[in-house]
């Protein structure tokens, strides 16, 4: 039986992609913040999919230490990995801080994923598959020398959101390089506009307007995830690496993505950032 994790798989998407991968008899385990929630959520698609073999592992992607003790945690149970799902993802209202110190949504959505997929290297083997969700806002991010502060300028959560994204881009690639001898794939999703609870604005009437006259017309989770699911798990794209895919076809890349002196730049961020816990 083949067994993946799903990072914010109580999340709308996720709770999709956490439903597909059970229906087609994976061993999923839900790696998600919220416990409750998510043994809820766990318990309920194992009765709709009669799939057994699901469990629900802590893991907040804020904390480093909390990342380095789902590892542990995983590890003292499994030998091998064949799906990991980086789908959890935030867009903070307010200026906030990881543990580390770092701006909280390039903390989650990017470093966070990072050092976990890193640590768990370990446990791939040929045919492993890495997604990575993103957006198309990478294409309006940016890879600056202070990355990972939380700048004193007025808080622009888009822009930090975009930041994290390009830099989800960039991971994929360098990783998908590293790692193809391996026989791992290491792959992109985009799932377009789609009506989940991270696109709130955070005021209510607002909030209620979009409820009405946005959302009716925009993605629903289900579609969203459509792509994730199909990198996670089709045969067609067993071999496929290094790609980014919008409504399962492969995309071109923005140059922003494909900048090599960017990449560069992060990598050694990312390094330093992460230091003696990777």
């Amino acid at each position: 039986m083949k067994t993946a994790i799903i990072t914010g798989a109580n999340g709308s998407m996720g709770e999709q992609i956490t439903r597909a991968l059970a229906k087609q008899d994976f061993h999923v385990i839900m790696a998600c913040k919220r416990e409750q929630e998510a043994v809820v959520l766990c318990e309920k698609i194992r009765k709709e999919t009669q799939n057994p073999h699901m469990e629900f592992i802590h893991l907040d992607l804020s904390s480093f230490d909390s990342i380095r003790k789902f590892v542990a945690d995983f590890s003292a149970k499994y030998q091998r990995l064949d799906v990991l799902g980086n789908n959890a993802g935030v867009l903070c209202h307010q200026p906030e801080e990881t543990v580390e110190k770092v701006e909280k949504t390039i903390g989650i959505n990017y470093l966070g994923h990072y050092l976990l997929t890193e640590l768990l290297f370990p446990y791939m083997q040929n045919g492993t598959r890495i997604v990575n969700m993103v957006s198309l806002t990478y294409k309006y991010g940016n890879i600056d020398d202070d990355f990972f502060l939380l700048k004193k300028q007025p808080f622009n959560r888009f822009k930090f959101y975009s930041d994290s994204k390009l830099a989800f881009v960039h991971a994929t690639l360098d990783w998908a390089e590293k790692w193809k001898e391996n026989g791992i794939t290491v792959n992109c999703a985009d799932p377009g506009i789609v009506s989940t609870n991270i696109i709130r604005l955070g005021n209510p009437l607002l909030d209620v307007a979009a409820d009405i006259f946005y959302r009716p017309f925009i993605r629903k989770p289900a579609k969203g995830a459509d792509t994730f699911i199909f990198l996670a798990a089709n045969e067609a794209v067993k071999d496929v690496t290094g790609t980014l895919f919008k409504n399962r076809m492969p995309q071109e890349l923005h140059p922003k993505a494909t900048n090599v002196l960017m990449r560069k730049s992060l990598l050694g961020q990312t390094e330093m950032a992460l230091g003696k816990h990777k």
